[in-house]
Parts: C-alpha cells; sequence; structure tokens
C-alpha cells in the first residue's frame, strides 16, 4: 500500500531562533512563523504515476507475474481512487491470485465509479462464485448478461451458480444458450450431462458426455464421467476401456475433491469412489503414477 506522508511538525519555541536565523526569541506577534511550508501536491503528475503502475501491472499479469502486479495495482487504486478501471484490475488480480475473498471490496468499488460495465459485473460474479455465495453470483452475473448477452463464458458461469443452488431447469437452459453462442463449447455440453446425471437421467447424461467427447476427445472430465455412468449400466469392459483413456489423459480426474471442484454431484461422486477402486482401474493408476515419477 501506499505509505502516507507523515503529518508535518512544528517545530519547539525554543528552537525557532536557530532556526529561522535570528538573534532573539520570536516575539508573539510574530506567530504566523509557525505556520509550517506545505508544499503543494502536483495531483496531475501523482494521476499519471497511477495510471502508469496500473498499465505496468496489466502487462505483469500478461507474463502470470500476479506478485508484482498486485504490489502496483494496490498503488495504483490509492494515487487514482476514483478510477473504477484501476479498481476492477486490483479485483481481477485477486482473483487470478486465488484470493477471491479480497477480489469483492476492489470489484465493489469499481462498480461503484464505472457506469454498468459489464465486464465489472461479471468479475463480480467469478467473486461471489468463489466465496460459494451463488445467489448473489447468479444476480451479478445476470446484470451483466442483461448488458452483454452475447457471452458464452459468463453464460457458463450462470449455469454453474444456477446448478449448484439445485436450479436445475435453470442451469441447463444457461448451458444450451451458451452453446447456442459457441457450438463447440464442450464445458457447457459436459455440465448438461452433471446437471442431467444428478437429476436420474442416466441416458440423457451420456448423451451429452459422448457429444463433448466428440467435440474435443482429448478432455478426460467428459470420459471419465461416462466411464462411470457405463459402469453403473452394467456396460464394465467398455466402462473400464474408457476410464483407462481418460486417467491416462489427465491423472487429477482420479482424485474426488478435484472432482468436486469441478461440480461433480453426489450422486456421480459416489459411484466414482467405488469405479476407482476396481482393481484395474487402481493398477492403471500405479502404472501412470509410476511413469510420472
Amino acid at each position: 500500500m501506499l505509505k502516507r506522508f507523515p503529518r508535518l511538525a512544528l517545530p519547539p519555541l525554543l528552537a525557532l531562533p536557530v532556526v529561522l536565523g535570528l538573534g532573539c526569541l520570536v516575539q508573539p506577534a510574530q506567530a504566523q512563523a509557525l505556520i509550517p511550508h506545505v508544499p503543494q501536491l502536483d495531483y496531475a503528475r501523482l494521476e499519471q504515476q497511477g495510471l502508469s503502475l496500473a498499465q505496468e501491472a496489466a502487462q505483469l499479469a500478461q507474463f502470470q507475474q500476479y506478485e508484482l502486479a498486485l504490489i502496483r495495482a494496490q498503488l495504483a487504486t490509492q494515487l487514482v481512487p476514483q478510477n473504477g478501471q484501476v479498481w476492477a484490475l486490483l479485483g481481477s488480480l485477486y482473483l487470478q491470485v486465488g484470493q477471491g475473498d479480497k477480489a469483492i471490496a476492489p470489484l465493489l468499488k469499481a462498480e461503484s465509479l464505472s457506469e454498468e460495465d459489464p465486464a465489472i459485473l461479471f468479475a463480480l460474479g467469478t467473486a461471489y462464485f468463489r466465496a460459494e455465495d451463488y445467489a448473489r453470483s447468479a444476480e451479478y452475473l445476470q446484470k451483466g448478461l442483461a448488458l452483454k448477452p452475447d457471452e458464452p463464458g459468463a453464460l457458463f458461469d450462470l449455469g454453474n451458480a444456477y446448478y449448484l443452488q439445485k436450479r436445475y431447469a435453470d442451469a441447463i437452459d444457461s448451458y444450451e444458450k451458451s452453446v447456442e453462442l459457441q457450438e463447440d463449447f464442450w464445458p457447457s455440453i459436459n455440465n448438461i450431462g452433471l446437471v442431467l446425471y444428478e437429476m436420474g437421467n442416466i441416458d440423457g447424461a451420456l448423451e451429452k458426455w459422448r457429444e463433448a467427447m466428440a467435440i474435443d476427445g482429448t478432455q478426460a472430465e467428459p470420459q471419465l464421467a461416462l466411464a462411470v455412468a457405463l459402469y453403473v449400466q452394467g456396460k464394465q469392459e467398455e466402462a473400464l476401456t474408457t476410464g483407462e483413456a481418460a486417467l491416462n489423459l489427465d491423472e487429477r480426474y482420479a482424485d474426488l475433491d478435484f472432482l468436486r471442484e469441478n461440480l461433480w454431484g453426489d450422486r456421480l461422486l459416489e459411484q466414482t469412489r467405488v469405479f476407482l477402486q476396481l482393481p484395474r482401474i487402481r493398477e492403471t493408476l500405479a502404472q501412470i503414477r509410476q511413469a510420472g515419477s
């Protein structure tokens, strides 16, 4: 944070003759001599320095130098406190470093200074989502989409916020709107599968996961979800082969906490737990980990 200028202290009365070069004590009539000289701040220069720091922060963020970028952005908000974009930059940087709780205050400040900026509203939606305030997250995402409705990523985020509130129909509707804007947006298609599975519609979920795989066959998530669902349906050989392929693509999907972070619901998580304990899957994971060591 910006270091505050110290308050100017008055010199002791007895020291004034020395300081002022006088041969006698200051007379009471000269009390105005006690008023210290206060330098005039060049506010235009300070503002320019603040904007330069913000630009440096943005450039550092492009190279993922987030800690250095944060320091500059914090200073910039002190030098140009009425600039909404600078506050928005600071909030976005907090999101980048995983400090979503700290992102909310600067983003709210940015919102108060900027006229209906959808980017700031979307960022607030993300910040509240990470704070697990899904209702508030959805509120800000809706506000942003009212201004800029053609953002598939924001519609995806809104679907996630609805999903975690168990507003399943709203979640699917939001995901589908994102796919209408971008046909190959596989994360939304994948997450429709997650929602359908939690609703008990296994066949519908399987269809969506196959659709996501057809768009991008290098993604492990829809493949592992498909494998688990196939195993539940009794299609063991296809399930095991698909599951092995998924884990070879990305071993992280063998971690249930990682799956929960990716919004896998309770029903699918419990069945994945069983699937990952199958001897053939455990052997596959052992081989993957041995090869990576």
